[in-house]
């Protein structure tokens, strides 16, 4: 089986610049902070399923010294660094995926939006690429977490209407008219708007109930970490979230092959 080269499109997590949708929430220096925890935790899930190179095409490049510091908290040194270059998001993973299939590699393209995905998804869509010609995680907006290919075709990057929630049924649909097969995992939802702070990994979220209320407070442990037991310097600075349970909002049902 050809290699496996897993690529992370990363944004630099920049207060102002990154997740700016949870700003109303969360405060410029709260969505960076998340947007930070979301990439370094992206890089351990894919460095953990051990499917081959792993590789950052970061945005600014990877020359910028917004990285530098982040280097040294990803204790992950064998990580390939990329620019994501000039263009939407469409044409820098079609140069990513034309580069990686070139060179006789398959490749997953993943972001840092959803932290949903574990190293045992990874390894889902390795193995789907054995029999299929490509693998998708769709999210519940629309777009899609995850996608797996063995072999390159432009039209599956272009002419896209990008963060709408057209993005995977059109990719869907550009595999179908190309007559590749195509292995659909279960949905899973991304990070971007304050509704979506819910479906955080429950060890990322701290549920205080306030003055006998039903209205919890959603705050990042990560966030939280240098707080005193009351949380309060995080508290002051995070926005009221309706919290719905996992059970609710998150769980999706099985594979599909060859979905219509």
């Amino acid at each position: 089986m050809k290699i496996v080269r897993t690529v992370i499109m990363a944004k630099a997590p920049v207060a102002g610049y990154a997740k700016t949708r949870l700003i109303p929430a969360l405060g410029r220096e709260g969505a960076a902070e998340l947007a930070r925890r979301m990439l370094l935790h992206t890089i351990a899930t894919a460095s953990s399923a051990q499917l081959g190179p792993v590789e950052i095409c970061a945005i600014p490049g990877p020359e910028d010294l917004v990285w530098q510091a982040l280097k040294r908290e990803m204790l992950a040194p064998e990580l390939a660094w990329t620019a994501q270059g000039e263009g939407d998001l469409g044409e820098k993973m079609a140069r990513v995926a034309e580069r990686v299939t070139a060179q006789g590699e398959s490749v997953i393209l993943i972001g840092t939006d959803c932290p949903a995905i574990t190293h045992e998804h990874l390894q889902t869509a390795k193995a789907a690429l054995s029999t299929a010609d490509a693998a998708m995680i769709p999210t519940t907006d629309g777009g899609y977490a995850l996608l797996a290919l063995k072999k390159f075709h432009p039209t599956l990057f272009s002419d896209i209407a990008w963060s709408t929630d057209a993005v995977a049924a059109t990719t869907r649909s550009r595999l179908n008219e190309l007559g590749w097969h195509l292995t659909q995992m279960p949905p899973l939802r991304d990070i971007d708007t304050p509704e979506d702070l819910g479906c955080l990994p429950p060890a990322w979220v701290d549920m205080r109930h306030e003055f006998g209320t039903d209205q919890a407070k959603v705050t990042l442990v990560a966030i939280a970490a240098d707080t005193d037991n009351t949380g309060e310097k995080v508290r002051s600075g995070f926005a009221d979230q309706h919290f719905v349970g996992k059970e609710d909002r998150c769980d999706f049902p099985a594979v599909v092959e060859n979905p219509s």
